[in-house]
C-alpha cells in the first residue's frame, strides 16, 4: 500500500503547467507495426506551439529519464473518450477549469485522508480527455466475436463470479505474476510507480505493482527465436534522437490489455510498440501502440504524462505471501460443488450459488454480471 512519507518535488495543487503532447496521426492502417504509429510532437499543455525542452543526458550520451515516475496524475483522465469530446484530444478552457476543480478537490481530500491509499491521488491537472489517441475519436476498438469466446471467468475483473475450476480461471493478476505492459503503466487505486534506470547499452523499468522488472536492450541485438514466449515479452529498443522506441514481441496468450491486468486477453500474435520521451524536467510522456489482429480489427495508441513519483521511491509489494484469495475462491467452488450434488440428491434444483455473490473486495454490493465461462 502506498502511504508515501516521504516528499518529493514541490508541485503546487493542480498546477497548469506545459508538456502534454499532441499527436498528428495518419489515419491509415498498416499490417507493419509502428508504421504509422503517432508522432511525437512537443507542445503546450493546450496543443499550443512546442515547447522548448532540451532533455538532460547520461555520462555516455543517451537521453536520461531515470528516476520514478508515476502515472497518478492521470486519475482523471479516462482510458476511453466519452463520446460528448468528438475527436478532440484537449478540453476547452472551460471544461479544463472543472476538471482542475475536480482536482484541486482531491489533493485537499487526500492530504486529509487516512489510510494505506492516502498518499494515491492525482496532483496536477491535464487537458487530454482520453489516454487513448488514436483511433482519432479516442475508443479502444472492440474485440470480435471469436476473440469473445476466449474470456475466462476472471476475465471480467478481479472478484469475478467464476466458476472457478483452478487456478488457470484468475488472471496473473490475480496470482500475483504480472499485470502485463499496459496495465502495470496504466494508473489504478495505487501502487502506480515506475522506476527507470540506465546503463549503456540497456534501460531497465521496474514496476510498483506485482514487482516487475524489464531490461530493454539497446545495443542492437535482435530478438529470441519465435518458439520462445513470456509474460512480458521479449523487447528490443533503440533511440531515435531523444524518444526511446521500444517494440516488444514473443508475448503469450495469458495477459490482457485493462487495467490492473485484467479484462479480456490478448493473442500471442500482439506485437507493441512503446515510445517514451521527456519533455519537461518533470513531465516523461509515455505512449503505447497495440497490434493485435487476432483480437482487434486495427491498431490502437495511448498516451500518458508519467510525473515524478511523491516520496520518489518504490514501496514492497506483498501479494500472494499470505495471501488466501486463490485458495479460498477455489475451495468455495468445491464447497458449492457438494451442496449443489447434495441437493439435487434431495430433489432441488436451484442456480449455482457465485463465489462472489454480488459483493466486491470490501463486502459491498457490485452490478450484476454474468456468472459462466464466456460471460
Amino acid at each position: 500500500m502506498t502511504a508515501r512519507l516521504e516528499m518529493g518535488i514541490a508541485v503546487t495543487a493542480g498546477a497548469v503547467f506545459a508538456g502534454v503532447l499532441s499527436f498528428p496521426l495518419s489515419g491509415q492502417q498498416s499490417t507493419a507495426i509502428g508504421a504509422n504509429t503517432p508522432t511525437i510532437v512537443i507542445t503546450a499543455y493546450n496543443g499550443g506551439p512546442p515547447t522548448p525542452y532540451t532533455v538532460p543526458r547520461t555520462p555516455w550520451g543517451d537521453p536520461d529519464f531515470q528516476g520514478v515516475w508515476s502515472s497518478d496524475d492521470t486519475a482523471n483522465i479516462p482510458t476511453s473518450r466519452p463520446a460528448s469530446f468528438g475527436d478532440r484530444l484537449y478540453m476547452t478552457d472551460e471544461e479544463f477549469k472543472a476538471r482542475q476543480q475536480q482536482v484541486d478537490r482531491g489533493v485537499e481530500n487526500g492530504e486529509a485522508a487516512e489510510g494505506s491509499f492516502r498518499g494515491d491521488f492525482a496532483r496536477r491537472a491535464f487537458r487530454q480527455t482520453s489516454t487513448i489517441i488514436d483511433p482519432p475519436d479516442g475508443r479502444q476498438p472492440q474485440p470480435n466475436a471469436e476473440a469473445r469466446k476466449r474470456a475466462a471467468p476472471r476475465d471480467q475483473g478481479t472478484f469475478g463470479n467464476g466458476p472457478f475450476e483452478s487456478v488457470e480461471d484468475f488472471t496473473l493478476y490475480d496470482r500475483c505474476i504480472t499485470r502485463g505492459i499496459w496495465g502495470s503503466v496504466m494508473r489504478v487505486v495505487y501502487g502506480n510507480g515506475n522506476r527507470i534506470v540506465q546503463a549503456p547499452g540497456m534501460v531497465a523499468i521496474s514496476y510498483e505493482m506485482i514487482h516487475d522488472s524489464r531490461i530493454l536492450y539497446t545495443d542492437g541485438r535482435p530478438h529470441v527465436g519465435d518458439a520462445i514466449r513470456q509474460y512480458l515479452g521479449d523487447s528490443r529498443a533503440r533511440w531515435d534522437g531523444d524518444v526511446l522506441v521500444v517494440e516488444t514481441t514473443n508475448l503469450t496468450d495469458r495477459t490482457s490489455i485493462g487495467p490492473n491486468g485484467n479484462g479480456l486477453r490478448h493473442s500471442d500474435r500482439m506485437r507493441i510498440v512503446e515510445k517514451f520521451k521527456r519533455v519537461a524536467s518533470d513531465i516523461l510522456q509515455y505512449q503505447i501502440t497495440i497490434d493485435d489482429p487476432v483480437t482487434y480489427g486495427r491498431q490502437f495508441t495511448a498516451s500518458l504524462p508519467l510525473t515524478p513519483l511523491d516520496g520518489g521511491t518504490l514501496l514492497p509489494y506483498d501479494c500472494h505471501e499470505g495471501n488466501l484469495a486463490v485458495r479460498q475462491s477455489l475451495g468455495a467452488e468445491r464447497k458449492e460443488d457438494a451442496a449443489l450434488a447434495e441437493d439435487r440428491a434431495k430433489g432441488i434444483t436451484r442456480e449455482r450459488r457465485p463465489v462472489q455473490d454480488g459483493l466486491d473486495v470490501g463486502g459491498r454490493p457490485t452490478a450484476p454480471r454474468g456468472g459462466g465461462r464466456g460471460q
